[in-house]
C-alpha cells in the first residue's frame, strides 16, 4: 500500500544555481556601486542617521526620491532631495 510520499532517501533534489550575466564595465555603474558600498559601511558602523537618495533611470527619463532618518530630519530631507533634483532634471536638458 503505497500512501503517496517518497522518504527522504529516495527524494531527488535539485541544486538551485543563480545566472551570471556577463555585464561590460562601465565607469559610471562602478561609481554608484561604489557610494552605495560607502553608505552601507557607514550605516553598519552606526555613523549615519540619515540617508537620502535621488536616482535618475538610465534613459533619463524617471527620476525617483528615497529616504530613511529620524523624523526631525525628514522637511530638511525632502527639501534636498528637492533642489537636488530639479538640478538634475535641469542638467539632462
Amino acid at each position: 500500500m503505497s500512501t503517496g510520499r517518497r522518504s527522504s532517501a529516495s527524494a531527488s533534489v535539485s541544486a538551485i544555481r543563480p545566472h551570471v550575466a556577463a555585464v561590460e564595465v562601465d565607469e559610471n555603474i562602478a561609481s554608484i556601486i561604489e557610494v552605495l558600498q560607502d553608505q552601507l559601511a557607514f550605516a553598519r558602523e552606526g555613523k549615519l542617521r540619515s540617508v537620502a537618495v535621488v536616482s535618475v533611470s538610465a534613459d533619463g527619463g524617471a527620476v525617483g526620491t528615497q529616504w530613511s532618518c529620524k523624523p526631525a530630519d525628514i522637511t530638511s530631507l525632502i527639501g534636498k532631495l528637492t533642489v537636488l533634483t530639479h538640478d538634475l532634471m535641469a542638467g539632462r536638458q
